[in-house]
């Protein structure tokens, strides 16, 4: 509690930013790795904590970037604002003349019936959940996987959704948690599932690394086409799918009438600095008034957004170019190898691991221990960073998440540094 003082204003604090329970979960990883440096300044620390890529982004999407900022140089191809929806006449002859928009649709919605009018270009899709949640507004209800990715708790506290922090479960009152384990094939039990407003899902998923099935996600679907729900789905890791599981929750019928998708360029193109993602918001999806979500959702992205950056845009038609395409799922491969890597290590050590074919993470399980522990038991004696499972939720504890994303000599390094650890 920090001392009131005579230099305070008299604006109360946002009572909801009082709920949330610590730190953001990444940053307070970062915190702790500074620590250990500090502890031990002559190790070499390996990061398989944050999802950060590290591969270099192929030159042909670079190439395509840098053109467009050279043109910004020059009378004619100087541009400033642009569409907060994502640019309709961005042209360049790496792509025929295919703005944005429509090349996302086209390439990842292929027959879908996904329009370009649909599609939101954003600067990633963390940041269109926290737009999601502004349109969404305080008053809904909300269910999630547990483990999930931790924006969508944090900013759902934030906005006023979920009721106080209960130490005993560590959840939230007012949010439903989906239990999503080994024991139940990472799916939740919908028929215990109570009927809420909002449904966040994401496949695959983050931490876990499961993909959800066909089956699976037509419940899914079904269960919020019952209960009139609305379904935000994250496909963020879409392009690491492997075997037969739904790239898009627009694979299965009935759910432009129930699901928002949001997507990213970042772990699929090595975009995690350069911010670029996209929203999808269907036609057919209304409010319980048949007003058109698609409007609203218009109207929060020309208020609080100035459109993502057309150097980025370009870099993204860049992406979708037979070429860069190609390119871009090479690294994406890469990472795919990484995985397989630390899959062999934790099973020749004996330990379980999911994940690691559909997602760039491994989920790995280790028994009757707290996460936190096992975190710090490998960074004090490996020097390599994890992140601890029960910060993605009470159903992330005895599991820990990491990251494919590294060189491949780091990769080798950290799974030999694993089995001199668990001999």
């Amino acid at each position: 509690m920090h001392a009131v003082t005579d230099r305070c204003t008299k604006v109360a604090r946002n009572f909801n930013m009082e709920r949330l329970r610590n730190n953001y979960l990444f940053p307070e990883i970062s915190a702790r790795e500074l620590e250990h440096i500090k502890k031990y300044p002559n190790a070499e620390v390996i990061r398989l904590g944050i999802g950060d890529t590290t591969e270099p982004i192929p030159d042909i999407i670079t190439s395509a970037m840098s053109d467009c900022a050279r043109s910004l140089s020059t009378p004619d191809g100087y541009r400033g604002y642009g569409a907060e929806q994502g640019d309709k006449e961005l042209i360049y002859s790496i792509f025929s003349v295919q703005a944005l928009r429509k090349a996302i649709a086209q390439t990842f919605y292929g027959d879908l019936a996904v329009r370009d009018t649909e599609v939101f270009v954003s600067d990633g899709s963390q940041c269109d959940i926290s737009r999601l949640q502004l349109l969404l507004g305080s008053n809904v209800t909300i269910a999630l996987q547990d483990p999930s990715f931790p924006a969508y708790i944090d900013s759902s506290v934030i906005i006023g959704q979920a009721g106080d922090f209960q130490y005993k479960t560590g959840k939230y009152r007012n949010i439903e948690y989906m239990k999503c384990g080994p024991k139940n094939n990472f799916f939740p039990d919908l028929s215990n599932t109570s009927r809420t407003d909002i449904i966040f899902f994401c496949s695959p998923n983050n931490p876990t690394g499961h993909a959800a099935s066909r089956e699976q996600l037509e419940q899914l679907v079904e269960f919020a086409r019952e209960n009139g729900s609305i379904i935000v789905y994250d496909s963020a890791y879409a392009a690491y799918i492997t075997d037969k599981s739904p790239q898009s929750i627009y694979e299965i019928p009935g759910a432009r009438e129930v699901a928002i998708e949001v997507s990213s360029f970042s772990k699929s193109a090595g975009f995690t600095g350069v911010r670029l993602g996209w929203t999808v918001v269907p036609k057919e999806l209304l409010f319980s008034s048949g007003f058109p979500v698609v409007n609203d959702f218009n109207r929060i992205i020309c208020t609080c957004f100035n459109g993502a950056s057309i150097i980025a845009q370009a870099g993204g038609l860049a992406c979708l170019s037979p070429e860069g395409y190609k390119a871009m799922l090479s690294v994406v491969d890469y990472y795919k190898e990484n995985a397989q890597i630390l899959l062999d290590t934790f099973a020749s050590l004996g330990l379980k691991a999911y994940g690691g074919v559909n997602a760039p993470y491994v989920w790995v399980h280790f028994p009757g221990s707290r996460s936190w522990d096992v975190f710090s038991e490998i960074l004090e004696k490996t020097h390599i960073i994890t992140v601890p499972g029960s910060g993605f939720g009470p159903g992330g504890e005895e599991f820990i998440r990491v990251t494919t994303f590294g060189r491949r000599e780091t990769i080798l390094e950290a799974s030999a540094r694993l089995k001199s650890l668990f001999p």
